[in-house]
């Protein structure tokens, strides 16, 4: 350190200026590519390199996880935040107590794994990391196991990080409430990130790709109010690795979970879903932009209530929007205002090919549906219809039009107002399960399915 003309060497001692010893990181032991910066400071300004003692990046080729650890708990005790600077450190799991502040030098501070978790909190508040990246290396992380995990930690705040080439999941969070925002989850072997019972959870404008089996996951151990705002993420190539009939396999999963609002995200070629909402109560999924699902594009199952699926563009699936289960308690939807296009059979499992399949207690109405090789709407299955109103939409080219369910104890449909062009096989069709039976009832009365009324559409 280079001593200032004003103030001469002291003998036998080495001149620090009154700015450099609020800023001098953590003393003798810990001195090197570390600093605790003083809580006025800027980061720019705050980092200093003291000495070769202590912390060293040396290309991840020395284990520094005793000597991190100590830094991180000697800075979350002084208040002060941790600034470390560009390089790569090899580290095993560290414990973040509450109120840790870590920020490193974004897409240049690299924390590199062996085989476990690197980051670990539990219980803890007030916790913010950014410009992080860590590095899994591709290595197994066990059952469960991710690159970070966090148990009831309050108001988490997670940006500007990397979560990179996990053999496990790349984040894990349960019972906490935060952020995690302007992140980048790549190469992860299983979910980029998974929160389980959350209280009061925001997940934005993140990049997630090349993922095993699913994007985010926002589940619940009981079905229950949750609130998660899943808003603004980029979502790409997820697979689904694991197998599964749709666990596995979809950008965003929503299972049980009440009250989770996913807009506006972009979501392209999943393997299952774009967006799957399983007995999840008033889940909205509006705005967002999906491309090339590999099954249904947009999902409500199983025993939901209050689904507003509203403003998103479906393009290439084997299904667009699908309202179903009413079997096992799957009710209650709006379908509104949607752009499904160029749907296509799936080879393999169930055939699909559909644009808009509902069940009970829905309203479809305003949705432009176009390209469907099966039926553009599908109203009920068999005897699984209730109160359902399809009013308003625009179907284009497809084989057929509308399909509305007419077995015995099919509920109620009312199908009006609706245009469709260029249908093959009939503009509107009662179905018998799958099997579309009787005239075309767009241009034919309808009286005699004592279910249905059918009335001023529109076909070309």
């Amino acid at each position: 350190m280079t001593s200032s003309p004003k103030n001469p060497r002291p003998r036998g001692g080495t001149q620090i200026g009154r700015r450099d010893a609020l800023l001098a990181g953590l003393g003798a032991g810990l001195g090197a590519g570390l600093a605790v910066v003083a809580p006025h400071a800027t980061l720019a300004r705050g980092a200093r390199v003291s000495d070769s003692r202590g912390i060293i990046p040396a290309g991840g080729a020395i284990a520094q996880t005793a000597t991190l650890q100590q830094a991180l708990d000697d800075a979350a005790a002084s208040g002060k935040p941790l600034f470390l600077p560009a390089g790569t450190y090899k580290t095993g799991t560290l414990t973040l107590q509450p109120g840790t502040h870590v920020h490193g030098a974004p897409g240049r501070t690299i924390l590199k794994a062996g085989g476990e978790p690197m980051l670990t909190l539990s219980g803890a508040d007030n916790v913010r990391l950014s410009g992080l990246v860590l590095d899994g290396g591709g290595i197994p992380l066990g059952d469960d196991g991710a690159l970070m995990t966090a148990t009831e930690a309050i108001e988490l705040d997670v940006s500007e990080c990397r979560f990179l080439n996990s053999g496990g999941s790349g984040m894990s969070l349960r019972k906490s409430s935060g952020r995690i925002a302007n992140c980048t989850f790549g190469n992860i072997a299983s979910a980029a990130l998974f929160s389980e019972d959350a209280s009061g959870l925001e997940i934005s404008n993140n990049h997630i790709h090349d993922c095993g089996d699913n994007g985010i996951l926002v589940w619940r151990s009981e079905t229950g109010e949750d609130g998660t705002l899943v808003s603004a993420n980029r979502i790409e190539r997820i697979a689904a690795k694991s197998g599964g009939s749709g666990q596995n396999g979809n950008g965003v999963n929503v299972f049980r979970a009440g009250s989770v609002l996913v807009t506006q995200n972009r979501i392209a070629d999943c393997a299952f879903s774009a967006i799957r909402c399983n007995a999840g109560s008033n889940c909205q999924m509006v705005a967002n932009s999906c491309a090339r699902s590999g099954e249904v594009a947009l999902y409500a199952e199983f025993g939901f209530e209050g689904a507003l699926i509203a403003n998103n563009i479906v393009d290439t699936a084997a299904t667009g929007i699908s309202v179903t289960n009413f079997k096992e308690g799957g009710r209650l939807a709006v379908v509104q205002g949607n752009i499904v296009r160029k749907l296509f059979f799936r080879k393999t499992g169930e055939v699909r090919g559909n644009g808009i399949a509902v069940e009970a207690d829905t309203t479809v109405s305003g949705n432009v549906v176009e390209g469907a090789p099966a039926y553009g709407i599908i109203v009920g299955w068999g005897e699984y219809l209730r109160d359902v109103a399809v009013t308003g939409n625009v179907v284009r080219k497809s084989h057929i039009g509308i399909g509305v369910a007419a077995n015995a104890g099919a509920g109620t449909a009312l199908i009006t107002d609706n245009l469709i062009d260029g249908a093959q096989d009939g503009a509107i069709r009662a179905m018998n399960g799958p099997t579309p039976i009787g005239p075309d009832l767009a241009l034919a009365s309808a009286e005699s399915y004592r279910n249905l009324a059918v009335y001023a559409n529109v076909v070309r």
